[in-house]
């Protein structure tokens, strides 16, 4: 299988990207995920627009920002390319560091459990990546090395890992996991971690196959993170499951009620 044209259509001269459409689809269907299920966590729905609104430019920041600082060593050079996001240069990491830092921001100034907002988000999210993967396979990026496997994909006359695919899978099983513990919350904070730890798990792996990598020294940036996200959502899950179970939201507001 060999990646398609990544240009979807022209507009006025302008050249419409497989990749934006992708993304915008994958924005639009994870945050219709969170608005249906913004109830259960006693966040009001209008609340999660107001979210969205902020979360995802400041998404979108972030991950220009990451990209930027690991490949500083160009851009230094070639200050005006760091606006030109048409030319590619976005990181995953980025964008959740960002999304999430905007989505703290309106909890905060709403008075929201940001704890359950994060619970409330990441199914969502969950489904958004495996949907925005897709646009890597249409730029012809973010693959692995040569592979005889036979769902190996062609770029440039080679047979490579689609690793996107990978991760398009693996997010996809997520997002129904993530579905179905949420309905069965032991805790608040349960799903984020779940979701930083899983995710995280095969980030680390799939990385390790990808040959664009961003790279602290000799070390793949995403594998040292991933690890440390692992770590890092271990250790809270151990802890938060030893404590008390906390109420979901929503009982414990039917519980004030009563």
């Amino acid at each position: 299988m060999t990646a398609p044209d990544p240009i979807a259509f022209s507009l006025f001269g302008l050249d419409v990207r497989w990749y934006g459409i992708l993304m915008a689809a994958a924005i639009l269907t994870g945050g219709f995920v969170m608005y249906r299920r913004a109830p259960n966590h006693g966040i009001k729905q209008d609340d999660v627009i107001d979210i969205l609104l902020v979360a995802v430019p400041c998404g979108i920041i972030g991950a220009r920002l990451y990209y930027v600082i690991f490949e500083w060593s160009y851009y230094s050079q070639n200050l005006l390319q760091i606006f030109n996001l048409r030319g590619g240069g976005l990181a995953v990491h980025g964008s959740l560091i960002g999304g999430f830092f905007g989505a703290w921001l309106v909890c905060r100034h709403k008075k929201i459990s940001f704890a359950d907002g994060l619970d409330m988000t990441v199914a969502g999210i969950a489904l958004a990546q495996a949907i925005g993967r897709w646009g890597n396979f249409f730029n012809g990026e973010a693959h692995g090395g040569p592979t005889d496997l036979p769902w190996g994909i062609m770029v440039d006359g080679t047979k490579v890992h689609p690793t996107f695919l990978y991760e398009s899978i693996w997010c996809l099983l997520l997002f129904f996991l993530l579905l179905y513990l949420d309905n069965h919350r032991k805790f608040i904070g349960q799903i984020f971690l779940t979701y930083g730890f899983l995710y995280s798990l095969e980030r680390f792996f799939v990385e390790g196959l990808r040959t664009d990598s961003l790279m602290i020294g000799q070390l793949r940036q995403a594998q040292v993170l991933s690890a440390a996200v692992m770590l890092a959502c271990v250790v809270s899950y151990v802890i938060l499951l030893k404590r008390k179970p906390h109420k979901n939201s929503v009982n414990a507001m039917e519980d004030k009620s009563k």
